[in-house]
Parts: C-alpha cells; sequence; structure tokens
C-alpha cells in the first residue's frame, strides 16, 4: 500500500487545481524538481506527475520540468496528462519514467492502451477521472458517456498496471477521497486501483489501511500535504506500522 504525493504541473510550476479547473489553480513550488527531492527526503516512495498543460493541449508541455523531476529523485514516477500515442509512450519510458498513465486515450482509442500493454508489460497505467459516475476526458472539460466500471472493464484481461480512478468532485476541496466509489470500482475488475482526489487528513490514511482496501494500491495526496492538513512523516509511519 503505498501514498502517492502528486505533483501537477502547468507552466512549469507546482500546483494544485480545484475541481480540475485550470483557472482555480494555486501555485505551491516553482521548482518542481526540488519538490519531487523533497517528498523522497520525507520519506515517500514513489511519485506521481501530471502534465495539466499537456492533458488539456494533448501533448506534452512541462517537458523539461519532468526532466528535472527524473534527475531529481530516484523513486518511481509515473505520468499522466497528454500522452496520446505509442510513441509518446516510449520516449517517456525511455527516459525513465516507471508507468505512464493513459487517460483520454483510454476512452479514444483504448486498442492503443493493449497495444501499449503488450509492447511494456507492468509500464501502462489507466487513468479514470469522472464526474457523476461519467468519465471526463480532454484534461476534464469533457464528460462521456461511460461509467468509470463500464470503461476499467475495457482492460480486465490487456495487462494494465493500475487504474488511477480520481473522483473530480472531491478534487482540490480536501472532502476526502470517496470511498465507496473507488472501492465498488475496485471490487468490479481485478485491476489494482489507486485513489485519488480529495485527501484530506490523516483519517483518509487510516481508512486506506481499513481491511476492506487491501485490494487497493494506494491513494495519492496532494493539497493535504501542500499546505500542512497531512504530516507526512505520521502517515507513512502508519503505513509502515500497518504493513509491518
Amino acid at each position: 500500500m503505498f501514498l502517492f504525493p502528486a505533483i501537477d504541473l502547468k507552466d512549469g510550476q507546482c500546483v494544485r487545481l480545484k475541481l480540475g479547473d485550470m483557472a482555480q489553480a494555486t501555485v505551491f513550488n516553482d521548482n518542481p524538481a526540488a519538490q519531487a527531492k523533497l517528498f523522497e527526503d520525507q520519506g515517500f516512495e514513489r511519485l506521481h506527475v501530471v502534465d495539466l498543460d499537456g492533458a488539456f493541449a494533448g501533448e506534452s508541455r512541462n517537458g523539461e520540468a519532468v526532466e528535472a523531476i527524473l534527475e531529481a529523485t530516484r523513486n518511481p514516477v509515473q505520468l499522466g496528462g497528454g500522452i496520446r500515442s505509442l510513441a509518446q509512450i516510449e520516449a517517456w519510458l525511455d527516459k525513465g519514467i516507471a508507468r505512464v498513465i493513459l487517460g483520454t486515450v483510454a476512452v479514444r482509442d483504448p486498442d492503443l492502451v493493449i497495444a501499449a500493454c503488450k509492447a511494456h508489460p507492468g509500464s501502462i497505467a489507466v487513468g479514470i477521472d469522472a464526474r457523476g459516475g461519467k468519465v471526463a476526458v480532454e484534461g476534464w472539460a469533457e464528460t462521456s458517456e461511460l461509467t468509470a466500471i463500464d470503461l476499467a472493464r475495457r482492460f480486465e484481461d490487456a495487462g494494465v498496471a493500475a487504474i488511477v480512478f480520481t473522483d473530480i468532485d472531491r478534487d482540490g476541496v480536501l472532502k476526502g477521497i470517496n470511498w465507496h466509489s473507488t472501492l465498488e470500482l475496485a471490487r468490479a475488475v481485478s485491476i489494482p486501483v489507486i485513489a485519488s482526489g480529495g485527501l484530506a487528513s490523516i483519517e483518509d490514511v487510516k481508512r486506506m489501511l481499513q481491511p476492506d482496501c487491501a485490494i487497493l494500491e494506494g491513494a495519492i495526496s496532494g493539497r493535504a500535504l501542500y499546505d500542512g492538513r497531512l504530516d507526512p512523516q505520521e502517515a507513512i509511519a502508519l503505513i509502515k506500522g500497518a504493513h509491518s
């Protein structure tokens, strides 16, 4: 079980959005590489990075910042945002990204996800972002008619390493993770699920360590870490204690 600290990139800076709205971005650090190193020094063992500009543009827009992050940390980095082709996937894996997260393309071109999983087993995750239970795409700017479970089931036997499930209605507003929807999704497929969106405090970490959450790979924390609502040492100690 892992707690993934999040670095969301906009214009080369670490930001957090509120409800996925690019107009509601708070800058927390203008040095993403330093932030990545800080998370490693705090004891985190994984890192979750999203190129927000890339998610809207459909192509990498914060490549230099991502490369600086890779140089700054030894932790495995998973990256999402604007990665829409096999060439882009392979370019990032070659640069040292441990896991590529495919979101919009998983809806638009599921065959690409399946091909990527075959070519790079263990290195492809699917990002499922839902608003009101329906999958949102293009940087959350559009909502499809697909449900999160419908989309996840498309990849049941494809070899997807994980599903990053974000409840957009909780994202960046510190209301707590939507454990009901997250666990409903995790029970519907055999692919490990990572909870995302709304982690608010140590109470969410405690909830993640309950027996029914053992099917999850972990959770992502952003704003709660940046604004001090979640103490990194306390959270990591709790997780390690649960595993000992």
